[in-house]
């Protein structure tokens, strides 16, 4: 409710009133309550506001200064309560002023009496016992100032006056108050001496809100020393003009004590004291962290700070007396004087202090800020400040000299401290002055700080716009906390500089400007600029670039370039020419910054360039000149990007930058120096388009917002940009777009050409016109020459792009997206054409480029499949696009695959025709894509991602393979794939990696190529033929070793014909090739000596038989011969075995068909095999036959007449009558065949010869 009270009072009050008055107004909001320091409220609010019951934020100081009641509220009943007992308000200090004062030091002494227990578990009693000590105490002391202020009067005596003994006593008063406050002040002593178990109470944290008697005793000092002010102060206030003496008491010099003197003696005291307490902070604290540490332990210390400064200053403009700055440069210089060793003795006692120059910077520099606190505690930015500049100026030319022995350590806490208080304090050019004096003699000098480690070393910037960043720093209102470690002293000197420059420009126009220039440029001639090393000119650039940014700019500029001609061009070095091209392009930065045109020192900047870029070219061959060149060339690139980064809207005459030296400059660079070529190339490209495009859009570009004849010059400067590079660069990437393994920056930039050409293609050279984006993609997207990666990065970043399949319609190109495809085609199978043949010896530079161009390969990979035309093909086949997104060769096999089944879907001729002619599109020569693994014989991932890919491109698109416009492609595929010249000779082979790729794939080409043989209506002979000579060539590559010739399962060929299903077209006519193949050229016999590749033949033949699984493929009138004869003539037991296991197979087969087609067929063969065999090898046949009846007696039956015609037949031949022994073995025959047999052997029996 009093606060309510109290605002709606504010609020009420016009604001011409006097703070007297609004002062009064407050009083009836004010509540009874006791004012002292505390700390306590600085644990929860961080110590950024004082206490409500500080001397600051409840008003009584500001009431006191405003000559009010600073208690106007209290003290209203007839009697107060003082130390327990009770006095009579408005006469108890006269009638027992001494008796109070010694009741007060008892309170004192029993505070001090509770510091001595130790006994933490009384803690909260302790606490009690001391606040209760506390509150007497300054009860009393608040007594005193309302009773000083409230009933003390004057009384002017005349001679012979009679006075009551009351006046008598009142008149005595201030004397009296004068001599007890003296005696107070001996007896609590300094503030510094007290004991370290009192002075740590400012590092107790509380505890549950108690406090221990240390810190109660301690900030009861600190009430005590500053109610002693106040008392003296309001003393001197009720007696103006008045002198009030001491009468017992003189002071050290044996003049008598006033309550001016010790008023002063006092303040002295204890702003030594308080000096004293920062003086030992200081020796904790590092230089870095100065300025963020507070001179004072808590925040009743800063307060108290405060007062002082509000008192002091205040009595000095009303009374003369010696304001806050001038105490405190008293005190600070008898300290100096003691610790300097000077014979003149001190006006106060020495402060230890292990660098009091540094000191003093800290405390001025932490107090200067509380200038900003009002009376009633708050913070005001806008509340007018003394300087203290006199006395600085003083400690600047003490840390600046020489004699002093300074450390840049040291140096720049100082300046620091200095920039701080130029943000502070109003203007002083004379600082200024005197710095420039120290530096301008050291600008070679490097400012290093050892101990700081990296960032303490001098270093020269690398680039302009790190240049520009730092004096840009150095004009900033805000500095980084680091500042100490992150800029060295001249650095700091700058920031100050620039910040009194600025304020000083704000109110006072040029001419502090002009004072300091002069002061600047003279120090400036031909022979002082010779003199500069590096680290000078460094140092030199940054102060012009400074001076550039914050006053005139040209003025400077030409100033600048003026002494740079002192640089003799044959006598700079290549460090310090590089260094001035620095400076150059940072002034540009600032140029652009401020929005002004750069052609004045583009053109002087470009022409140099020229000139060491022709050199660079001219000497290439010399590696040290080439060194040399490049350090200077490469900070003219760095500019020229930092210059297009920084510009807003382009229209700065930055061309000029972009000059013919690049022309030059490119056919020179190699590796590294090319690649930063590209990339400052790219960056402008891209710069460029997205200013353009802000522009036609009229979008606003930064800060800008361009009117139509800003936007018409801003057009003319990027149509002049677009033509430098074209006309300075294209020519050269469009040479170098066949390199071998161009750099991929080489890509960006082709990619960021094309996109210019989109959007401003009026700008494009006549080479490439009308049509500049088509020309630009067969250039660089689908020329064949061009390398793949180069090809897959380009076409990534093109195919983003959406207007361009707009353009592309629009210029009535539909068939661009084939070309895409068959650009992706080539990159899929090209992705290993630069690997190493031997994977063990790939460089981590390899493997690190081989990884970035499978990721961009998966790019585009993703970027394709988006395509509208390739999106339809896999739609239409219902293929789940995003399984092979992420593989690029598994996604163009699936695209193959779905193309393949789409075709097969197909019913006219019309619609056939069209997608066969958009398949060769797609693919291309496809040959021509795989030649470099043929030719380099590797590496064997290249092989096998070829037949992988073209190995399913002839299996799933044998309909498309088979037409006539296709053909020509299978006979080729064939000829280099499936049959090189190497397979026909001998003594050469294939290499390794090529066979393991053919076995792994074979089963796709020749399953591929039966289905084509049956579809083929023109080069059927031919397309058998060449089957048949694949099969015959790799039957017996790819069969198992002599030892395992059983384990033919895994052979390509077979699980071609095992894979294929039986209904398919061209599976029956594999196995009829196959068979026919085995027949004429593995199961030949040379006479009596079996063929080679006997055992995996036969094994071959079995399995085909047991998996393949119908007797419609078992042509066994070609392949049973000779497996009989086999089991006739061969004794090998596997030979036997598996010839034995193909007849039973064959046999059940035949049981197993119910048409008797196969039946005829097999009888037929064991027929032949009768006649053939029976006259020498009897006995064997008849045993094969025995083996058979097992299986099908009905069989062997039917050949009984065979039988015995040949036995008759044998016996004719031999002339020898019966042949018994042969005999004997039929009739073992036939007695397994039931009745037939039986019959037979009757027969036999009773024939004549």
């Amino acid at each position: 409710m009093d606060d309510d009270f109290l605002a709606s009072s504010m609020l009420s009050v016009p604001s011409s009133f006097p703070e007297s008055l609004e002062m009064a107004m407050e009083v009836e909001a004010q509540s009874s309550r006791l004012f002292n320091f505390s700390c306590a409220s600085d644990l929860t609010n961080g110590g950024k506001s004082f206490s409500p019951d500080s001397y600051l934020a409840s008003g009584s100081f500001k009431r006191i200064l405003l000559g009010l009641d600073p208690f106007p509220t209290d003290y209203e009943e007839d009697t107060v309560e003082l130390f327990g007992f009770q006095w009579v308000t408005e006469t108890a200090l006269v009638e027992s002023c001494t008796l109070l004062f010694g009741l007060f030091r008892q309170q004192i002494q029993k505070l001090e009496i509770l510091l001595q227990s130790n006994d933490f578990g009384q803690a909260a009693q302790l606490h009690w016992e001391a606040h209760d000590v506390r509150q007497q105490c300054t009860e009393f002391l608040q007594y005193v100032k309302m009773f000083i202020f409230r009933y003390l009067e004057t009384h002017v005596m005349e001679e012979d006056e009679l006075l009551h003994p009351y006046e008598k006593q009142e008149t005595q008063l201030p004397s009296l108050l004068v001599e007890e406050l003296h005696s107070l002040t001996l007896h609590i002593g300094h503030l510094h001496e007290l004991p370290s178990c009192v002075l740590g109470g400012f590092t107790i944290l509380p505890q549950a809100k108690l406090f221990p008697p240390s810190w109660h005793l301690l900030h009861l000092h600190l009430d005590i020393h500053w109610s002693v002010l106040e008392i003296l102060h309001i003393l001197g206030e009720k007696m103006p003009r008045q002198t009030v003496y001491a009468h017992r008491f003189i002071n050290l010099t044996g003049e008598n004590l006033t309550n001016v003197s010790l008023f002063e003696e006092h303040c002295g005291n204890l702003l030594h004291d308080m000096i004293s307490f920062s003086a030992n902070r200081y020796t904790k604290i590092r230089p870095p962290e100065a300025l963020n540490s507070p001179h004072y332990p808590c925040i009743c210390v800063k307060e108290l700070w405060v007062l002082l400064i509000q008192l002091l200053d205040h009595r000095n403009k009303g009374s003369h007396t010696e304001s806050f700055w001038s105490w405190l440069n008293k005190i600070l210089k008898s300290v100096f004087e003691k610790n300097n060793g000077t014979e003149e003795t001190p006006s106060f006692g020495s402060i230890p202090c292990n660098d009091p120059l540094s000191f003093s910077w800290w405390i001025i520099t932490h107090l200067a800020p509380l200038y900003h606190i009002d009376r009633n505690g708050h913070v005001d930015k806008e509340k007018p400040i003394e300087s203290n500049w006199p006395y600085v100026e003083g400690l600047l030319k003490r840390s600046i000299n020489s004699q002093m022995g300074i450390l840049e350590e040291q140096l720049r806490m100082h300046l620091q401290c200095c920039l701080t208080l130029s943000y502070i304090w109003d203007v002083n050019l004379s600082a200024v002055t005197i710095l420039w004096e120290y530096y301008s003699k050291n600008l070679n000098s490097s400012f290093t700080i050892p101990w700081i480690g990296l960032k303490g070393l001098a270093n020269i910037t690398k680039t302009p716009l790190s240049m520009h960043k730092v004096v840009k720093n150095c004009c900033g209102d805000i500095h980084t906390p680091d500042l100490y470690t992150s800029s060295n002293s001249y650095q700091i000197f700058l920031c100050i500089l620039a910040q009194i420059m600025k304020k000083a420009v704000r109110t006072s126009g040029v001419h502090p400007w002009k004072q300091i220039k002069g002061r600047i440029y003279s120090k400036f001639h031909q022979k002082r600029m010779r003199e500069l090393t590096e680290v000078g000119l460094q140092n030199y650039f940054y102060l012009f670039l400074l001076l550039a940014a914050i006053a005139e700019t040209e003025d400077v500029s030409s100033r600048m370039t003026e002494l740079l001609r002192c640089f003799s061009p044959t006598s700079t070095s290549i460090p310090l020419r590089a260094l001035i091209w620095r400076g150059y392009f940072a002034f540009m930065l600032t140029y652009v910054e401020k929005n002004m045109d750069i052609s004045v020192l583009a053109e002087e900047i470009s022409n140099a360039f020229h000139e060491k870029a022709k050199e660079f070219l001219v000497g290439r061959n010399d590696l040290m000149q080439k060194q040399n060149l490049w350090m200077l060339l490469s900070t003219y690139l760095d500019g020229v990007q930092d210059v297009f980064e920084i510009s807003r809207c382009l229209n700065l005459s930055e061309e000029k930058l972009l000059s013919e030296g690049f022309s030059m400059l490119l056919p020179g660079c190699r590796g590294a120096e090319l690649s930063t070529v590209l990339n400052l190339l790219q960056d402008v490209l891209f710069r460029l388009r997205a200013v353009h495009k802000q522009l036609s859009q009229g979008l606003p570009l930064g800060n800008m917002v361009p009117n139509a004849q800003a936007a018409s010059v801003a057009k003319e400067h990027h149509l002049a940009v677009a033509k430098a590079l074209w006309r300075n660069f294209f020519p050269f990437l469009k040479s170098q777009r066949t390199m071998q393994t161009p750099p991929p920056q080489l890509a960006d930039a082709a990619a960021g050409f094309t996109l210019l050409a989109l959007d401003m293609p009026s700008t494009c050279p006549s080479e490439i016109q009308p049509q500049p984006v088509l020309s630009m993609m067969q250039l660089f997207g689908w020329d064949d020459m061009v390398c793949p990666r180069l090809v897959s990065r380009y076409l990534s970043h093109i195919i983003q792009n959406s207007a361009l399949s707009e353009t592309f319609a629009s210029m009535g190109q539909m068939s661009f997206q084939a070309l895409l495809v068959h650009s992706w085609f080539r990159c899929v199978l090209q992705m290993f054409i630069y690997h190493p043949l031997n994977i063990s010896v790939r460089t981590d530079v390899e493997q690190t480029a081989e990884k970035n161009h499978m990721d961009q390969l998966v790019e585009l990979t993703r970027l394709i499949l988006k395509l509208p035309e390739v999106e339809a093909v896999f739609s239409k086949a219902h293929v789940n696009v995003p399984v092979c997104r992420q593989d690029p060769k598994e996604a163009v096999i699936q695209f193959v695959k779905a193309f393949g089944k789409n075709y097969s879907s197909l019913q006219t001729l019309a619609e056939k025709s069209t997608t066969v002619t958009k398949a060769l599109e797609y693919i291309g020569d496809v040959l021509k894509h795989v030649k470099p693994y043929l030719m380099k014989k590797g590496p064997a991932e290249g092989f096998h991602l070829s037949y992988r890919i073209i190995g399913c491109l002839v299996k799933s698109w044998a309909p498309i393979l088979a037409t006539t416009k296709a053909q020509p492609l299978l006979f080729r595929i064939i000829d280099c794939l499936l049959l090189p010249h190497a397979v026909f000779q001998q003594d050469k082979g294939l290499p390794a990696a090529m066979l393991s790729a053919i076995r792994e794939n074979l089963p796709l080409f020749v399953q591929g190529l039966s289905f084509i043989c049956c579809q083929s209506q023109t080069q059927g002979a031919y397309l058998n033929q060449l089957l048949g000579n694949v099969i015959q060539q790799y039957l017996g590559r790819f069969f198992p070793s002599s030892s395992s010739a059983s384990r033919t399962g895994q052979h390509p060929i077979l699980l071609a014909m095992c894979s294929s299903p039986t209904n398919m077209l061209g599976a029956l006519h594999l196995y009829k090739i196959t068979m026919q193949v085995i027949s004429e050229n593995y199961l030949q016999f040379k006479g009596h000596a079996p063929p080679s590749n006997l055992a995996p033949t036969l094994a071959f033949i079995l399995e085909a038989l047991r998996k393949t699984k119908t007797t419609e493929m078992y042509e066994v009138d070609v392949f049973l011969p000779p497996v009989l004869k086999c089991l006739l003539l061969v004794n090998e037991p596997l030979v036997k075995k598996l010839s034995t296991e193909i007849l039973q197979c064959v046999v059940e087969g035949c049981q197993a068909r119910s048409e008797g087609e196969f039946a005829t067929q097999l009888t037929s063969v064991f027929r032949q095999f009768i006649q053939d065999y029976t006259t020498v090898y009897g006995n064997q046949v008849y045993s094969i036959l025995e083996a058979v009846a097992v299986l099908d007696q009905s069989l062997v039956i039917s050949l009984i007449p065979a039988m015995t015609e040949a036995l008759r037949n044998s016996e004719y031949k031999q002339g020898l009558g019966r042949n018994t022994l042969q005999r004997e073995a039929y009739k073992r025959l036939l007695s397994q065949l039931t009745e037939a047999g039986q019959m037979e052997i009757l027969r036999l029996e009773n024939e004549t010869h």
